[in-house]
């Protein structure tokens, strides 16, 4: 009888998992709670108009339909249980003889629970069509409000957190209202939109060298984007920020970038955890206990040189071939292997013509490191329809300074939409 290995997750880790292991003599049940892999790095996007959900995101069905070897449930899972070496779900347990557990990560509000209320996270496609539609309607709003200082806090945007996701968010919603919306909305006053960029910390980027967080920085503030360090915010009512410094800042939109943790999963395991709640793995990303449990990408605590794996896609894509590999060995009768992992570099678009790149070493700016970013993306994008259409509606927007998502789709609108997130 041919061994089972389930996969949880159907990420960046879980899907390459779960392609290495396609002549593998084993039948792989990939488990999921969304039928679709997200492309993620363009989720920013979504939620800036610039593309549609479903051109950043395919089914898990059509992707791996021709994997013989292969079936996929979706299924909420619930827990593990190790030593029956059953996925528990919310249907019926699954058995397994190999377990990868590729669970991804949420957003982490670090305990301010008015913020997660009132705030918009950004890791899913709902999360990125909610804040589409919430901006647009600011506008509309925006353009019936009589009074100056409420329609000011209604066209300020304030994004939390200087890392690639809050950079690119940032840069890409200036562009949205300068290049685009000031076209739709030729009335209003853009000196009454204000985007904020606030990080904690002393510099954006903090994973690439100074260099290139200047360069970011300097590029914003061109893109009349104020980039503030050394700002925390301690709170959102949803009219208004508040900073540990005592500033207050009016603001009917705030958008949450500044951290992730692992998947609730995680923590129902019953398994050690380090920070941010992932699970610490040996070198071949065994579990200690466990060695028929591999865990991939985000849940995964391994430590290349003194700091932790960080968590984005390539460390995620590469641990899950590491796991598949390991699991032919073992039926082998081998060893598994160690994860080594292969810095790809790093890469930040801050928009048009824009971007910071340190790929294998060096470091560059604009447009060359744009082209690199674009590049990169259209390739690492599944599917040849998403690559087209992402293409086509970037070409459309650069030549034509136009985005064409610019829908507000409320499915549960309600009679007074002041009662709306």
């Amino acid at each position: 009888m041919r061994p089972t290995v389930v996969i949880v997750g159907a990420g960046f880790g879980g899907l390459r998992a779960a392609r290495a292991l396609r002549r593998a003599p084993v039948d792989v049940i990939l488990v999921d709670r969304n039928n679709y892999h997200l492309f993620q790095p363009l989720l920013y996007q979504v939620a800036t108009a610039g593309l549609e959900p479903e051109e950043i995101a395919k089914p898990v069905r059509a992707i791996l339909r021709r994997q013989k070897n292969l079936e996929f449930r979706l299924l909420e899972v619930t827990g593990i249980d190790f030593a029956a070496r059953r996925v528990l779900t919310s249907d019926r347990p699954i058995p397994y003889d190999y377990l990868i557990l590729a669970v991804g990560a949420r957003t982490s509000y670090f305990g301010l629970e008015d913020v997660a209320r009132h705030g918009f996270g950004l890791k899913d496609i709902p999360d990125a069509v909610r804040l589409r539609n919430h901006v647009l309607e600011c506008f509309e709003r925006g353009m019936l409000e009589a009074d100056p200082e409420r329609r000011r806090a209604r066209l300020t945007f304030v994004v939390v957190g200087g890392g690639p996701t809050g950079v690119e968010m940032a840069g890409a919603l200036s562009e949205l209202v300068r290049l685009v919306l000031v076209k739709d909305y030729p009335r209003l006053n853009l000196k009454d939109v204000r985007i904020l960029l606030l990080e904690a910390g002393d510099r954006l980027l903090a994973a690439m060298p100074p260099r290139l967080s200047e360069a970011a920085a300097r590029t914003l503030w061109k893109k009349h984007v104020e980039v503030r360090h050394g700002a925390t915010v301690s709170g959102y009512d949803g009219t208004s920020a508040r900073l540990t410094s005592g500033e207050i800042i009016p603001a009917h939109t705030l958008v949450w970038a500044a951290g992730v943790q692992v998947a609730d999963l995680v923590g129902r395991l019953g398994v050690p955890t380090a920070r941010l709640g992932r699970v610490p793995v040996e070198p071949t990303l065994q579990l200690a206990a466990h060695p028929e449990v591999f865990v991939v990408g985000d849940a995964a605590y391994l430590e290349a040189g003194h700091n932790p794996l960080p968590m984005m896609a390539p460390p995620a894509m590469q641990m899950g071939e590491t796991a598949a590999t390991s699991i032919r060995r073992l039926i082998d009768g081998k060893a598994a292997v160690p994860f080594r992992y292969r810095d790809p570099g790093t890469l930040a678009t801050i928009g048009r013509n824009a971007a910071v790149a340190r790929i294998r070493g060096i470091s560059f700016t604009g447009f060359p490191a744009w082209v690199v970013w674009l590049v990169v993306h259209i390739i690492q994008l599944i599917g040849f329809r998403n690559k087209l259409f992402v293409l086509i509606n970037w070409a459309w927007d650069y030549f034509f300074y136009d985005r064409a998502v610019r829908l507000i789709t409320w499915w549960d609108r309600h009679p007074n939409p002041e009662s709306r997130p």
